[in-house]
């Protein structure tokens, strides 16, 4: 038996008392979770490609199927009804036969619009969670998405269960395969497109399956934080490579970051500084830190090594004071990774939401919160030459300080990002993607 499965009854039990504990505190007898529904293309005939509500996913795997709807109360056994419509336009999903199905009470639905009258009759004490607010107007449906049980929902959706943790392990290890293939592409010199075909191809997942849309960047263009185009046309020289791409497994997502160079130069040497302090940073991460003092000592870090390789003509210290870093790491060290690439529960303070937002200096920080154990985050410094923030900076008067010529060296490969997943445990670090092996 896969771990997954072995471990899916303890977290139907922790999702069970989960919403329990949410519910009886705002007096409401229960949810209606609602899977989401198809959207129409504008003057079209065709859908966009569907997503499901994560807050549906996360009781089951059913990741690719609308109009489904989940009703749970934290003690009766959940209910679900499942969309399997008379289709001969499109592939109907099966009846549910999987790992999964002994705890729901199934019920077939045939027609979308019918799902009323398997509801709870009487709706004022309960909520609809979903994105369809029309849908739960006109359902009947006065609470929706109630601010302080989906704080508490996302709250501790930041403590993973274990079947949580064995699916982002699965996850981790299709996505190293992508990764594993990408930079072999790249090493053939070929075109980001092809490349990106090779990593799809090894994950064994198209774009629209993937849990966000794959950065893959040669040369320059690995300086666009979320550079997506993906030039067709392989470039004369590929200097540079920085790949930031993911899959699923389940519904939950890994999140990985690798930047690689031909040959022996200095932007090689940067490539190993960054992926060292990637390590470093990690074994900061324990509980009981707060996640901000990683996200510091990145900046720390990226001025040492600013200053190592001549840069900038001062001190880290001084590099730091005059806030020159964030030109060259503008964005956050990471965030709580999940059912969403970039999960939530990250700023808040407790279960009851109170706001915990980023530092004004870093205002770009996905996470706040406390480090604890079953936490599972990315940690991804960077260090990047980006045209635009370096003008801003040559406009200031800390230009003075910048050796430009050593920048001009270092533009045309782009920028570096290393990124690791990782699980925290009480007394060590779980890194799901080195230990296999990328």
């Amino acid at each position: 038996m896969s771990d997954y499965v072995h471990f899916y009854a303890q977290h139907i039990q922790e999702l069970q008392q989960r919403t329990r504990h949410a519910l009886e505190r705002e007096g409401i007898d229960g949810l209606v979770i609602h899977s989401g529904q198809a959207k129409r293309k504008y003057l079209d005939d065709m859908d966009y490609p569907f997503f499901v509500n994560p807050h549906f996913k996360a009781w089951l795997p059913v990741l690719d199927n609308p109009n489904c709807w989940l009703i749970v109360n934290g003690s009766d056994k959940p209910k679900l009804i499942f969309y399997r419509p008379k289709d001969f336009w499109h592939k109907v999903p099966p009846e549910p036969d999987a790992f999964w199905t002994e705890y729901f009470d199934i019920t077939l639905l045939t027609n979308a619009r019918a799902v009323e009258k398997y509801l709870p009759f009487d709706k004022a004490k309960y909520a609809y969670i979903g994105e369809y607010l029309e849908v739960a107007q006109a359902l009947g449906f006065a609470l929706v998405n109630p601010d302080r049980v989906m704080h508490y929902l996302h709250y501790h959706r930041t403590s993973k269960t274990d079947y949580e943790l064995a699916c982002m392990r699965e996850a981790n290890k299709l996505a190293v395969a992508g990764h594993l293939a990408a930079k072999q592409a790249f090493e053939q010199g070929l075109s980001e497109f092809d490349i990106n075909l090779a990593f799809c191809c090894a994950t064994r997942q198209g774009d629209n399956e993937a849990p966000y849309g794959s950065i893959v960047a040669l040369n320059e263009n690995s300086a666009i934080l979320h550079y997506t185009a993906m030039d067709k046309v392989p470039p004369a020289d590929s200097r540079s490579f920085l790949i930031d791409a993911g899959a699923h497994f389940h519904g939950y997502a890994a999140d990985i970051t690798r930047t690689y160079t031909r040959g022996s130069n200095q932007f090689a040497e940067l490539i190993k500084s960054v992926d060292q302090m990637t390590l470093d940073l990690i074994d900061m991460v324990k509980p009981g830190v707060p996640y901000p003092d990683v996200h510091l000592a990145t900046h720390q870090k990226v001025a040492e090594t600013l200053h190592q390789f001549g840069l900038v003509n001062l001190s880290a210290q001084d590099i730091i004071e005059q806030g020159i870093t964030r030109t060259f790491f503008p964005h956050g060290i990471g965030h709580h990774l999940g059912l969403q690439v970039h999960d939530t529960g990250g700023l808040i303070d407790d279960d009851w939401g109170t706001p915990k937002p980023a530092p004004d200096q870093h205002p770009f920080l996905r996470n706040t919160s406390t480090i604890d154990v079953r936490h599972v985050l990315t940690i991804e410094p960077g260090f990047y030459f980006i045209d635009s923030l370096l003008a801003d900076l040559k406009a200031t008067p800390q230009s003075r300080y910048i050796n430009w010529d050593k920048v001009d060296e270092f533009r045309p490969f782009g920028g570096i990002r290393i990124e690791d997943n990782v699980i925290v445990h009480k007394d060590r670090n779980e890194n799901m993607t080195r230990n296999l092996g990328l």
